[in-house]
C-alpha cells in the first residue's frame, strides 16, 4: 500500500513540474505570438503596441524584448520595429496553432467567444500534446 502512495506522489510531482515548466515558456510564447500578429496585421511590431496588447508598462515590455533578443527570438534596433528571427517565427507559429486548436475546441463545446478566448489563452500553454491532438480530432468532427 505504501508503494501506491509513493507512486501517486511521483505523479503529483511530475504534474507540478509540468506546470512550472509551462510557466517558464508561457511569457515567451505570448510575446512571440503578439509580435507575429502585429507584423501580420500592421506590418510592424513596436514596444508601445506590445505593451498595449498586454496591458503592461512599456518599460516592462522593453525589458522582456531585450531578454528575447538575447535568447535569439527577436531582432531589434533602436527606434525600429521588432522582428522575429527564424527561431522566434517557429515558436510563434506553434504557439498560434495551439491557441487556435484550443480556442476552436472551447467554442465547439458551446462557450461564447469572449470566454473561449480568455480560457484558451491560459490552457494553450499547459495542455499536453496528447490532449491537444484529441482536441484537434474533436474539432474536425464538429
Amino acid at each position: 500500500m505504501l508503494w501506491i502512495y509513493y507512486k501517486l506522489q511521483i505523479i503529483k510531482y511530475m504534474s507540478f513540474k509540468k506546470v512550472r515548466d509551462a510557466h517558464k515558456t508561457e511569457n515567451t510564447e505570448d510575446y512571440l505570438e503578439i509580435i507575429a500578429d502585429l507584423l501580420n496585421t500592421k506590418g510592424e511590431a513596436r514596444i508601445v503596441d506590445i505593451a498595449s496588447k498586454l496591458d503592461i508598462a512599456q518599460a516592462t515590455a522593453n525589458k522582456t524584448i531585450q531578454r528575447l533578443q538575447n535568447q535569439g527570438f527577436v531582432k531589434k534596433e533602436p527606434y525600429r520595429s521588432i522582428f522575429l528571427t527564424l527561431k522566434g517565427q517557429e515558436v510563434a507559429s506553434v504557439s498560434k496553432k495551439r491557441h487556435i486548436i484550443v480556442l476552436t475546441f472551447l467554442k465547439n463545446l458551446g462557450l461564447d467567444a469572449r470566454t473561449a478566448e480568455a480560457d484558451a489563452e491560459g490552457i494553450e500553454h499547459h495542455v499536453s500534446d496528447k490532449t491537444l491532438k484529441k482536441m484537434e480530432q474533436f474539432n474536425k468532427k464538429n
